[in-house]
């Protein structure tokens, strides 16, 4: 394998309001935002990725789902145990934060997520996790 050209630094939300996202996420996945200026939050997830946060004014967030040009162009994933009263728990959670439901359907148990807007439009999903084959 080649040697890689660069190590991945933030994923990097565009919103309307940094701070409020980032408090958002830091109360879905833990660590404490740190405002680097107004436009632009950094949040360092333990044991996790960092997540920036960019003032975008104007930002119109992304459809789901949808395949025109306003369809989502990524979305965050967030393991939410191992059980179903375990993401029944989280949803209860993200839902009384502020994310709106997008897709809550487990097409009776043939999907092991459920799908999410955050408070500024940006997909998420909770996701169900059989350790058994969790390879991280």
């Amino acid at each position: 394998m080649d040697q890689p050209v660069a190590r991945l630094r933030s994923v990097v939300l565009d919103c309307p309001d940094p701070r409020a996202l980032a408090a958002f996420y830091a109360r879905v996945a833990g660590g404490e935002p740190q405002a680097e200026d107004g436009d632009w939050v950094v949040l360092r997830i333990p044991d996790g990725p960092r997540l920036a946060f960019q003032r975008a004014p104007g930002h119109v967030p992304p459809k789901w789902p949808s395949a025109d040009r306003d369809s989502q162009q990524f979305h965050l994933d967030f393991d939410a145990g191992s059980t179903w009263e375990a993401v029944d728990a989280a949803q209860e959670r993200v839902l009384a934060l502020g994310a709106r439901p997008l897709d809550l359907d487990d097409e009776d148990g043939r999907k092991d997520f459920r799908v999410y807007a955050d408070p500024a439009g940006h997909p998420f999903c909770l996701c169900l996790i059989d350790p058994a084959q969790d390879t991280f």
